[in-house]
């Protein structure tokens, strides 16, 4: 079986002012800390021997840069398990970094607030077999018996999977609370296709809708089992869906897209967000959908993502 590969992303560019942005110029002002930039952007992710291997450095000289890079957000950094507790995995935030030496203030981008959402934190559910939850320590209730959803413990899942149906989540409307004008919305979740074992070439067709309104239908490849998921738990047997597509789902005036890629006309205007103190997020597999190839949810501790579906509000200034 073949993993997925996801759309090569834009180039992310980082503009500077000095007088602004003193941590970004001292991170970057060190030629060792360039050369670990360098390294992790041409190599992807490594943890901190990977880097100190590749540059002939010690693991504490290492570690204490990438902590000077990871404060001035120059790196992001995110835990994995690993056979002896845990190691800390590095990723290069940009590509490109201009420092302005004009004294022209700089467009920042419109201020934005993120909520993290646990899977399991469901409000409203109808799903249909294949189903069920487990946590990172184990399964949540009898599988494939869809009142299995209503248990308590669902608020401890890490993965939930169905075939048909939905579940529902409502997030809170900070833009209203905020009293501010929505620019964007965004949604970060793993995903993938379910199937009775795994699958690579196993298509469905995933749809989200925000308050009522439709957003649009992703394709998944398959239900992916060919490795086990980077943070997916020992205990879990090998034969099950192991990780999915980290996917991105962005609403603007635009229209909406997925990883970047045009996927409807639906504009953030036509969500009405000023209308609902909340903002409900739907995730299901239609009753009439081409490709009904059920759905796989993976949250913190499972999948190849440590995160939980995060909803990003970017806000208007002004």
């Amino acid at each position: 079986m073949t993993s997925t590969g996801n759309p090569t992303p834009r180039r992310a560019f980082l503009t500077v002012v000095p007088e602004e942005d003193a941590g970004v110029v001292r991170g970057i002002a060190s030629p060792l800390r360039l050369d670990i930039l360098r390294t992790l952007r041409q190599a992807g992710p490594l943890n901190v021997n990977g880097i100190a291997q590749r540059l002939g450095l010690p693991q504490s000289t290492v570690a204490t840069n990438i902590q000077v890079l990871e404060e001035a957000g120059l790196v992001h950094t995110e835990a994995a398990k690993a056979s002896k507790g845990q190691q800390k995995f590095c990723s290069v935030r940009f590509d490109e970094i201009v420092i302005r030496l004009d004294g022209s203030p700089v467009q920042k981008e419109p201020d934005a607030v993120e909520v993290a959402m646990p899977i399991g934190l469901y409000t409203s559910y109808d799903v249909s077999a294949p189903c069920g939850l487990c946590s990172t320590e184990g399964i949540i209730g009898p599988l494939d018996v869809p009142d299995g959803f209503l248990d308590p413990r669902r608020m401890r899942a890490a993965l939930i999977w169905f075939g048909r149906g939905f579940v529902e989540y409502k997030f809170p409307n900070n833009a209203k609370v905020l009293k501010a004008g929505p620019a964007a919305l965004e949604f970060s979740l793993e995903l993938s296709s379910e199937v009775p074992g795994t699958n690579a070439n196993w298509p469905s067709d995933i749809s989200l809708w925000v308050n009522g309104t439709k957003l649009g239908t992703w394709v998944s490849p398959g239900d992916y089992g060919d490795r086990r998921g980077r943070f997916t738990p020992g205990w879990w047997k090998l034969g099950g869906s192991q990780y999915g597509v980290l996917t991105t789902w962005r609403v603007t005036e635009r229209g909406t897209y997925v990883n970047d890629k045009r996927l409807s006309p639906i504009t953030l205007g036509e969500l009405a967000l000023d209308a609902h103190h909340s903002i409900r997020l739907r995730i299901g597999i239609e009753e009439r959908a081409k490709n009904p190839g059920g759905v796989n949810i993976f949250g913190r501790g499972f999948g190849n993502h440590d995160q939980d579906i995060v909803m990003r509000l970017q806000l208007k200034r002004g």
